[in-house]
């Protein structure tokens, strides 16, 4: 049975938060940075998951598509910090 959709998005943030390194200091998010500003992603992925942590404890529901936007976009991010190095 697939968990309902505010389980899997605490479970996505869970997975995200793990996975990629929010707490880097900023000198070494910066340093070699060869596609992408890392920080300014991070910054932008940290904000996205405090709006869904944030929504989720009002009560609101996520559907399919919010979690595959988040899914997505977290990836991407993933894949541009691989190139810089940084994970």
């Amino acid at each position: 049975m697939k968990p309902k959709t505010p389980v899997a998005m605490r479970e996505l943030i869970a997975q995200i938060r793990q996975a990629i390194p929010f707490d880097m200091p900023e000198a070494q998010l910066c340093e070699g940075c060869s596609k992408g500003c890392s920080m300014k992603l991070l910054e932008y992925l940290e904000m996205e998951i405090e709006n869904w942590e944030y929504r989720l404890e009002q009560g609101d529901i996520p559907n399919f598509g919010d979690l595959k936007r988040l899914a997505k976009s977290s990836k991407k991010i993933y894949k541009v910090l691989q190139v810089n190095g940084l994970v």
